[in-house]
């Protein structure tokens, strides 16, 4: 609320606690903040833009895991980003040396070396006042028939695999993001160059958070459900298995002893994780029910 009509910058965002994270859904969605404190309910504006910093689980990029593994974040407030963008340390030793080379600077007995600047601060600061303040972009009809056009285009990229890689959520981030271009060259008008720059940003962020990296493809899903395909089709085909196993055998297993048979004749390898989101997903569809001496077994029809 304190950031109404700014940014709020947010660091640390993984370590969030349940509660907070649960008021920025409708801060993110809504643009608004609900309170209900003595008796009095109110609604208070939060138009502003949330720019957040999160680290991955384990300290460290893993490359074979999504996004939504990688980080401690439900997938339902990262798909609520118009980009998400990875900063990772690559093993590259020019890379390597310009970092160091500035982390020393800072260091030196006769100061950092000063450096060029190609415009003034004073006069950024001014800049991005004044385009927010009389600045007010609306969309130009060619503007708009190449959004539709673009995210036509996205969505029909994913019908020829069986996956979604456009949500109307995207067509809204394009919107925001062709609108924030023609702000930026202070044009009151959003024009085809606009779109594109977006579509370029927003192509460019998928590329990063919502690629999977089983096959190497983009799929929204990862963002919208926290599951690829891929991982959908690997618990599909490993629930089948556990409703083969437990039909053919006519008994109840314990939940590790039907693991440890899943594990032997399942020739996919699985995680203990993706093996207890089947076992919850075949129980909430009422196909294996689970005894209360805690045995797995078919349910009666």
């Amino acid at each position: 609320v304190l950031a109404d009509n700014g940014v709020c910058c947010i660091d640390e965002f993984d370590k969030m606690d349940d509660s907070t994270r649960a008021v920025l859904h409708e801060v993110m969605e809504q643009q608004t903040l609900s309170i209900a404190k003595a008796g009095i309910i109110c609604t208070l504006n939060a138009r502003t833009s949330v720019l957040a910093a999160a680290n991955p689980c384990d300290s460290s990029w893993n490359a074979k895991r999504t996004i939504v593994d990688n980080i401690n974040l439900p997938h339902t407030l990262l798909s609520r980003f118009d980009l998400i963008f990875l900063m990772l340390d690559p093993q590259d030793e020019n890379h390597d040396r310009r970092l160091g080379t500035h982390l020393v600077s800072l260091f030196w007995r006769d100061g950092p070396r000063k450096r060029t600047r190609s415009i003034d601060c004073d006069i950024l600061r001014d800049y991005i006042a004044y385009a927010r303040t009389f600045i007010n972009p609306t969309l130009s009809d060619e503007a708009g028939q190449k959004l539709i056009q673009t995210y036509v285009q996205m969505r029909k990229i994913g019908r020829g695999r069986g996956t979604v890689t456009a949500y109307p959520r995207q067509l809204e981030s394009l919107v925001r993001l062709a609108e924030a271009h023609a702000r930026m060259r202070l044009s009151n008008l959003v024009e085809e160059i606009d779109v594109e720059e977006a579509t370029r940003l927003h192509k460019e962020a998928l590329k990063q958070a919502a690629t999977d990296p089983k096959t190497g493809q983009i799929d929204m899903e990862i963002l919208m459900t926290g599951l690829s395909a891929s991982s959908r089709a690997k618990s599909a085909e490993l629930a089948k298995f556990i409703i083969a196993l437990l039909r053919d055998s006519n008994k109840s297993f314990k939940m590790n002893e039907l693991y440890d048979r899943c594990r032997e004749g399942y020739k996919e390898g699985f995680t203990q994780t993706q093996y207890e989101m089947v076992i919850r997903d075949l129980q909430e569809e009422n196909k294996i029910v689970q005894t209360s001496n805690r045995y797995l077994r078919m349910k009666d029809v």
